[in-house]
């Protein structure tokens, strides 16, 4: 009987382990040459779904090609889960080569280990411009178009009120403000 116990412990052990799966991306597409802030967010549970606080997660891009580089400057980035068993890579800078990639997560805490991967393609910017000035034009377009929506909202309820019984005394003039519109850098 001592043998038998003996014999289907290490494959109960076996059975027990870490589970890594992503919960926030920055999406499967990037243009080269940008800068995302989270591009990928995993959680780490154990076989049961509990979370693993502590446990230790790599992020692993490409040595070369499509790919980028943490703010570390290298190609790898170390995080420890929170209490809640996530983690999340810093920052990317994707490099300037187009193509298909994937950002190899693994994660350990007390010998167990999982991994993944999150298949990812960088694509070159709109238009042939670089990627900081494709991503601010992108912005003005939708500031542009929304300051002049907001305009003429604006305007139809003024003509409503210089329409109706609400409208201002004889001679007096309703005026509206130029919109302001701010165009920040790239983000």
């Amino acid at each position: 009987m001592k043998a038998l116990i003996l014999f289907l412990l290490p494959a109960c052990l076996a059975a027990q382990g870490l589970r890594v799966r992503a919960v926030e991306s920055g999406g499967p597409v990037h243009v080269t040459g940008s800068r995302t802030s989270s591009p990928l967010m995993v959680e780490v549970t154990d076989e049961n779904g509990a979370p693993v606080p502590g446990a230790t997660v790599s992020f692993v891009l490409p040595p070369s090609g499509p790919g980028g580089t943490f703010p570390n400057g290298l190609t790898t980035d170390v995080v420890v889960a929170g209490a809640d068993g996530r983690a999340a890579a810093s920052s990317v800078r994707w490099s300037q080569t187009p193509g298909a990639f994937e950002i190899r997560v693994t994660a350990s805490n007390g010998g167990l280990r999982a991994s993944m991967v999150s298949p990812r393609r960088l694509l070159p910017p709109a238009d042939g411009m670089p990627a900081a000035e494709s991503s601010g034009r992108r912005r003005l377009i939708l500031l542009v178009a929304g300051a002049a929506a907001g305009s003429v909202a604006a305007g139809l309820a003024v003509g409503r009120r210089s329409s109706g019984a609400g409208s201002p005394p004889a001679g007096q003039t309703v005026s509206i403000g130029v919109p302001v519109i701010t165009v920040g850098g790239p983000g």
